[in-house]
């Protein structure tokens, strides 16, 4: 890893000074496959905004010679919009125990140094700080054969699964974004994938 390279924890205001570098961040990889997504800057801001200012939220923010370059958040499930937390609600495991993973984005020449084993070892230890018993996200379910799926893609599940994440059987949900190529927002198939924190 390069010896330049910072990976720490950001709450609150503190995530503001760099909110526009996040929010561009987050436009540059979501736009690549599998989310495809014409990101807005001005969404991508408040929603960063919004879910950093949740009690117990966390930033886990890399940054090279001061530039922001990836950047993984935490919070309580509690603290998640309907569309995530009803369908956890509706199971018989409970919100208040588990804590949600959102984003984690990394721009492509950064990757392959452990930076994403970062992302993951901050937050399953700042979750266990604040007594979550489970860690949970939810990524885009897309075909196999889709057609903006390039050839070298690295599919994420494996190193998931070795993280010891699994995905949750029957447990969806759909999220609406507008991706590259359509003419307003559509739902977006979402599989939740969850771990027990020892």
């Amino acid at each position: 890893m390069d010896s330049k390279l910072r990976i720490e924890p950001m709450t609150g205001h503190a995530v503001d000074a760099i909110i526009d570098d996040l929010a561009q961040l987050r436009m540059t990889v979501f736009a690549e496959y599998p989310y495809l997504y014409q990101g807005d800057a001005a969404y991508e801001r408040d929603y960063l905004r919004a879910f950093v200012a949740a009690r117990d939220a966390v930033a886990i923010v890399a940054r090279c010679d001061g530039d922001v370059v990836g950047i993984a958040t935490a919070s309580p499930m509690t603290a998640q919009e309907a569309e995530l937390r009803d369908p956890v609600a509706a199971t018989s495991l409970d919100p208040a125990q588990v804590f949600y993973f959102g984003e984690s984005v990394l721009l492509a020449r950064w990757r392959g140094h452990g930076i994403g084993r970062a992302f993951f070892d901050h937050r399953e230890e700042h979750a266990r700080r604040c007594g979550a018993r489970y860690a949970m996200f939810a990524a885009v379910v897309r075909p196999p054969d889709h057609p903006a799926r390039a050839g070298d893609y690295r599919d994420l599940a494996p190193f998931w699964r070795r993280r010891g994440y699994a995905p949750v059987p029957g447990l969806v949900t759909s999220l609406d974004w507008q991706e590259h190529g359509e003419d307003r927002a559509s739902a977006k198939p979402m599989q939740f994938w969850m771990r027990e924190l020892d």
